[in-house]
């Protein structure tokens, strides 16, 4: 038997922003964009991992009001879980994602347990951690 991640998702504020920054700032590419009424799903995608899939969507997309507001909440509060994506040059990712706008929270160091990483936070105030190995 094997197993492996196939989707992951991002709450966004806005999906579009969120495109420019993911496939601006990190290369991602929009495989799939699925409109439902007034709400859509993008599906981003890297060449680096074929089959692996960033859904973005908003706080309301396929939720009740109640749990759209409430993931409306955590999301303003930027306490949504973080993503943490791998580079092979975290110097150059970094300059990349820095000239994208972002808002930095960590500049690359190295850190005592072994890989080099860098911080910032999305458009919509997501934690996006990049490691590169020791």
């Amino acid at each position: 038997m094997t197993i492996a991640l196939q989707y992951t998702n991002i709450t966004v504020n806005d999906v579009d922003e969120a495109i420019a920054f993911y496939g601006d700032a990190l290369g991602l590419k929009v495989v799939n964009d699925v409109a439902s009424g007034k709400h859509r799903w993008v599906t981003l995608g890297s060449d680096a991992q074929p089959g692996l899939g960033i859904v973005l969507s908003e706080p309301h997309a396929g939720r009740s009001q109640a749990d759209g507001d409430a993931m409306q909440e955590l999301l303003a509060k930027g306490v949504l879980p973080m993503l943490v994506f791998s580079s092979d040059d975290i110097d150059a990712t970094f300059e990349t994602v820095r000239a994208s706008g972002a808002e930095v929270l960590q500049e690359p160091i190295d850190q005592p347990w072994g890989p080099r990483d860098c911080a910032f936070r999305d458009p919509s105030g997501n934690t996006v951690r990049i490691s590169q190995a020791a």
